[in-house]
């Protein structure tokens, strides 16, 4: 049997059979659906993105989904027309011909043909781009509304060009495929109202920073020493500003050995494991230290006590960049911290009597909306200088409502009480100024039996240079404001 019989063997059946409802139903779906998709692709073409990211769900998962379902449908009605006419005796043992003569029948199969390619090459782009949307920064921080607070913090982080998923999932099929899975519960959690608030931190689960951290970053690299400057302001009149210079000893791996901070906790030789007894690893009750010959030693802390008990059924977990890192895309601000940073960066100007206290003091306030806060924060700024400095607030009107603004956009960054996201919320580990961070486990308490003691000695990460001053002779010597 040559291929052109086999061609028409195969054929027969299904013209015969396709001629019903369901199988008709099906094709106008599915050319319908495919011209609908197309149009949109050529849509985002031509323009910057989905206007709306409910509208990327429509384009890449909808849409395509309908489009498979019509395509099912087409092989399911010849099954149903079959089974029906073997049922009743009437399914012929030899089908009709196909008149190939006839134009409509030549035009029937050409088109066929055409569309059977058509769709291939549709349901392969489909599966790309719902993939690829999937996988967006657009879909993971706005398509779903309970991601606001990480979103918005992870917008002014810096890592705020990194998509999401590079930290989240990493490279590899598997580590996707497991994410995808845990997505669909996710769905189902926001769809029943059950989704915890706010969003736990850290993810647990979450894949070893060997295998996401470090495809950008290095902590072998030698980094040497690094000079921080930060500057802070007092609540008096006049914003009177303190610079803290401190000389950061991030050490690394210089070929030699390893030093500073980087080089002692994540250097090649470092094996530190420890166990935290809650879910934000804030409680560090014992530290396990593995050297380059393999001998472990267990500093456990005099003032947690712990027992047994606790330590086993604690989180055990091998210390990596996320320890200390542990907000790298997702940064959460203290009203002190946030108000000292913008004062800084000229965007509150200090120049205004007061400002640094009044701003702290609006932020604090516990406001049951965010449109309440906004309009209360913008109010209580601009009613305080009209009463107190009138000089002030007409002659640098502008000013004023720029500063309230800019005091309302800090407190919209950070809370969100829809979601319980207030304050301290969500615990920095990155040195210890707004929480206990380095303290966890350098506290001077974390002792091993051989009466050796983690180390709470500051210049063992840092050396300060200036502390509190104005203006300090360091910054002037080195050329810098």
């Amino acid at each position: 049997m040559n291929l052109r019989e086999r061609i028409r063997d195969w054929s027969l059946p299904i013209y015969f059979l396709g001629q019903n409802p369901i199988t008709l139903t099906g094709a106008v779906i599915t050319t319908s659906t495919a011209l609908t998709t197309v149009a949109f692709w050529f849509y985002e073409i031509f323009l910057p993105g989905p206007p709306h990211p409910y509208i990327g769900i429509l384009v890449f998962l909808t849409l395509p989904a309908i489009f498979v379902l019509g395509l099912l449908l087409i092989p399911l009605g010849i099954w149903l027309r079959r089974r029906s006419l073997r049922g009743s005796g009437q399914l012929p043992a030899v089908f009709p011909p196909i008149d190939l003569r006839l134009p409509v029948v030549r035009r029937t199969l050409e088109w066929v043909v055409l569309a059977t390619g058509l769709n291939l090459l549709i349901i392969g782009t489909a599966s790309y781009r719902g993939v690829e949307y999937l996988d967006s920064t657009n879909f993971c921080g706005t398509t779903c509304h309970v991601m606001l607070p990480e979103n918005t913090a992870y917008h002014v982080s810096p890592h705020a060009h990194v998509a999401c998923v590079d930290c989240h999932i990493g490279p590899g099929l598997p580590w996707m495929v497991r994410a995808k899975v845990n997505g669909l519960r996710q769905v189902a959690m926001v769809a029943f109202h059950t989704f915890p608030r706010p969003i736990p931190s850290p993810v647990k689960d979450l894949r070893p920073a060997s295998q996401t951290c470090e495809q950008c970053h290095w902590p072998g690299r030698f980094a040497g020493d690094k000079l921080l400057v930060r500057t802070s302001y007092t609540d008096d009149e006049k914003n009177t500003p303190q610079t803290d210079v401190v000389m950061l000893k991030v050490g690394g791996n210089n070929g030699q050995g390893v030093s500073g901070i980087h080089g002692h906790h994540l250097g090649d030789a470092a094996g530190i494991r420890y166990v935290s007894t809650d879910p934000q690893r804030q409680t560090i009750p014992a530290v396990y230290y593995t050297d380059d010959k393999g001998k472990t030693t267990a500093f456990i802390s005099s003032d947690a006590k712990p027992t047994q008990k606790q330590l086993d059924q604690g989180e055990h977990r091998m210390m990596d960049c996320l320890d200390c890192h542990n907000r790298p895309a997702h940064v959460s601000e203290l009203p002190e911290s946030a108000v000292d940073k913008q004062m800084s960066l000229g965007r509150l100007s200090a120049d205004l009597p007061y400002i640094k206290k009044k701003a702290v003091e609006v932020l604090k306030v516990d406001y049951s909306t965010r449109d309440i806060a906004q309009q209360s924060i913008t109010g209580e700024i601009s009613k305080f200088y009209q009463t107190n400095y009138p000089e002030i607030d007409r002659a640098q009107h502008a000013l004023v409502q720029q500063s309230g603004e800019e005091v309302a956009a800090i407190y919209l960054r950070n809370i969100f009480p829809d979601m319980r996201v207030t304050w301290g919320t969500h615990p920095n580990n990155l040195g210890h100024m707004d929480s206990p961070g380095c303290f966890r486990c350098h506290d001077g308490s974390h002792t091993s039996a051989d009466g050796q003691t983690i180390t709470n000695d500051c210049a063992a990460c840092h050396q300060i240079i200036a502390s509190g001053e104005n203006k300090p002779k360091i910054l002037t010597d080195l050329g810098m404001k």
